[in-house]
């Protein structure tokens, strides 16, 4: 029975590869700018048009990566927030990481006057990073533990403080109201490998802490005392694994801007295709969460004619139905 369970996961896993690549293909050859397979493939190599050489390397490469590393953070990151706070309801933006993210964001227009997406990353992965600090400070200075409520408390009251705080900002100023506007809906376009570079050691970093907290997470999932009993050091298990969920989250809101519901639901479809052990369910989080981001970037691309809808829009209008189709069908499986 155990072969057989384990064969199936292998099987899902391996059907999730072929998925992912598929959507990677189709991120490459669709979009705005018409292109057929023989230009892509000439692109690539660089033997093709100047101008199929600047869409592929200057646009579908880049957001292709970028949407793949943000899809499959963000659904790591879920994981990980659900697990340690037992909520099926949580998501990364829980720590504040979006707010912090925006108001930094906002603050470089308004302070420095930065206005070019490579230099913007920097600010944001700086803001979400100060954020998450902060609620996890507030946190351990008032209850002297990182317990999951008290952490949702502080994350709730932060993100409040620092979004009316960059709303004042937003609203006295067009310049930082026009920046942020195209920050905040969530967009993979105009996006280069810069920003990927920029983010890429907190998404690895935060990878590799998600890897190691998946044997705490198991135990946690037994509740914090009964995880004691079976030689799991809670506060070490708690600080890895927030440190994880900060480093994921703040890497692919930098990159990206905030994408919502990707967190919240992905880790539900893992849990639906392979059960609740941690150690299958990240890396199909990861798969899942990617191929979502990337999916749905493309149908934003031809849904939008020579525009295009971003990527954030297209999740917040699909993301709803299917929340409410796995809530229905799974009843959001017991954390």
């Amino acid at each position: 029975m155990h072969r057989r369970a384990v064969r199936r996961r292998l099987l899902v896993v391996a059907v999730l590869v072929v998925v992912l690549a598929v959507a990677a293909v189709a991120s490459m050859l669709l979009g705005s700018n018409r292109l057929g397979v023989d230009q892509v493939l000439a692109g690539l190599t660089r033997s093709g048009s100047s101008t199929a050489e600047a869409v592929v390397w200057g646009s579908r490469i880049p957001r292709t990566l970028i949407g793949a590393a943000v899809g499959a953070a963000l659904g790591i990151a879920g994981l990980l927030m659900q697990g340690h706070t037992r909520n099926p309801l949580a998501d990364p933006g829980l720590f504040g990481v979006s707010s912090g993210a925006g108001l930094a964001v906002v603050l470089g227009v308004y302070v420095f006057g930065v206005t070019s997406t490579g230099a913007t990353v920097w600010f944001a992965l700086v803001g979400a990073v100060v954020a998450s600090v902060v609620v996890f400070s507030v946190t351990v200075a008032g209850s002297g533990t990182a317990s999951p409520v008290p952490l949702a408390l502080a994350g709730a009251a932060v993100s409040a403080l620092l979004g009316a705080v960059t709303s004042f900002i937003v609203l006295t100023d067009q310049d930082s109201l026009d920046a942020y506007r195209l920050w905040v809906v969530g967009s993979l376009a105009a996006r280069q490998l810069d920003v990927l570079a920029a983010a890429a050691p907190f998404l690895l970093v935060g990878a590799v802490l998600a890897v190691w907290n998946t044997r705490a997470l198991d135990a946690l999932g037994l509740g914090a005392e009964l995880a004691k009993g079976l030689g799991e050091n809670v506060l070490v298990a708690r600080l890895v694994g927030l440190g994880g969920i900060t480093l994921l989250a703040a890497g692919a809101t930098a990159a990206a801007g905030p994408i919502g519901f990707v967190g919240l639901t992905v880790p539900h479809v893992a849990r639906a295709m392979v059960g609740t052990g941690h150690r299958w369910t990240l890396p199909v989080s990861a798969l899942v969460g990617a191929t979502l981001v990337l999916v749905a970037d493309v149908v934003g691309r031809l849904v939008g004619g020579f525009s295009e809808v971003e990527v954030g829009i297209v999740l917040a209008v699909l993301g709803g139905p299917v929340f409410v189709a796995v809530a229905r069908r799974r009843s959001l499986v017991s954390l």
